[in-house]
């Protein structure tokens, strides 16, 4: 649900004017544009992504707070970032992270040149896109994140299956770990492996590999028992980047393992969805499904873990990330839900359609896109008053 214009707009909030950069027609920028509308604001205007890709000077106006959108589900767009227009192709993400992160750059200081603001820090971005950075960046703040021996600039790249197969075996080896595609995506490329006895190795993955060694993300979670199979799929991978964690047991509901998605806006926790699965991937579209959000809540708080505490772990991952207005950060259970860590923070974790706030939250009633407008209008109402906002980015002020 969105709001109605006089909830959220009001004097100063009237001046906002939206930029988006994103694919026109697609989704997320739809369900922000309907959000904007609902807060009585001006249409947003878009710029599209391909168009944004290839020229190097995108133009805003003068007081636009510029928001940047995912550049996902447009094949187009693929195949400017990745070099092919299929969507369910692995490789070519360390492309994709070169190439996206320029344009970002690109985007913030013609924003900037223009006097216009953005809601996300391109040196934010370029951090959570890359799982090594970003889960260094998290533990050097304290922030519990699963161990990890890739994390940080410093630590050694992943070259292929030799090296995961030492870390897996070695001395406090890892025995049970999920290998990531550094800037990979919604599930594209992880692989949950596990060293068994007598040195046999098993993984589960949506990756489906070809005859020819292509690698195809598929909606299917599928595994793989000969570890020439594996092998063969984390060799062609490691040359993209590869982050290592170990595989944290995660707490159940109903049988199914569990874990949570927690909307941040503006330094604040606003929207939660638990998501279980049978697989270790909980991704929806792997097959995972919401899981009941009051029970988990139960669970937690009658393993001694008050809620706000819960809420309160990722609202300490988004304060690592303070230029960027919204993050969706995943949350790990461990068994009992006794402990929590944090699995990622996502740049565009927010889409999450007829989802709304939690009570207390200061986002009742509004969707993710509604939380965000809602937050930039109280940001420039508060800069107009004189005051500072309450949340943990000042980019649109």
């Amino acid at each position: 649900m969105s709001p109605s214009p006089n909830e959220v707009s009001q004097g100063a909030g009237r001046e906002v004017r939206f930029a988006v950069v994103g694919n026109p027609g697609g989704r997320r920028v739809e369900l922000f544009a309907e959000a904007v509308r609902a807060a009585g604001l001006p249409e947003p205007r878009v710029l599209p992504w391909r168009e944004v890709l290839v020229d190097s000077s995108p133009r805003f106006e003068p007081g636009e707070v510029v928001r940047l959108d995912s550049p996902g589900e447009d094949d187009e767009v693929e195949l400017l970032l990745r070099g092919t227009a299929d969507p369910t192709r692995v490789e070519g993400t360390a492309r994709w992270y070169g190439r996206f992160t320029g344009a970002v750059r690109q985007v913030a200081g013609a924003a900037r040149a223009a006097g216009a603001t953005v809601l996300d820090d391109p040196d934010e971005l370029a951090v959570v896109f890359d799982k090594r950075l970003c889960h260094g960046v998290l533990s050097e703040a304290g922030v519990p994140v699963p161990p990890s021996p890739t994390s940080g600039p410093k630590a050694p790249p992943v070259r292929g299956w030799d090296d995961v197969r030492a870390l897996l075996a070695g001395s406090g080896g890892l025995r049970r770990a999920f290998v990531k595609l550094a800037h990979g995506s919604s599930a594209s490329g992880v692989l949950a492996v596990e060293a068994g006895a007598h040195g046999r190795v098993r993984a589960a993955t949506s990756v489906e590999r070809t005859a020819d060694g292509r690698l195809f993300n598929s909606l299917r979670v599928r595994r793989y028992e000969t570890e020439a199979e594996i092998a063969a799929i984390v060799d062609t991978l490691a040359p993209d980047g590869l982050h290592i964690e170990r595989w944290v047991p995660k707490a159940t509901q109903d049988g199914r393992a569990a874990d949570l998605r927690v909307v941040v806006v503006d330094g604040r926790a606003t929207h939660a969805v638990v998501r279980t699965s049978r697989s270790p991937m909980t991704n929806l579209h792997l097959g995972g499904i919401r899981g009941d959000l009051a029970a988990a809540r139960a669970a937690a708080e009658a393993a001694g873990v008050p809620w706000q505490e819960v809420l309160g772990l990722a609202e300490r991952a988004a304060a690592c990330f303070p230029g960027t207005l919204c993050v969706g950060v995943d949350l790990l259970p461990g068994t009992g839900w006794r402990r929590f860590s944090i699995g990622e923070v996502n740049a565009f974790g927010d889409l999450l359609p007829r989802l709304t706030g939690l009570p207390g939250s200061g986002a009742e009633g509004l969707d993710t896109y509604g939380a965000q407008v809602a937050a930039v209008v109280r940001r420039r109402e508060s800069a107009a008053g004189g005051t500072t906002g309450g949340g943990g980015t000042d980019a649109v002020v």
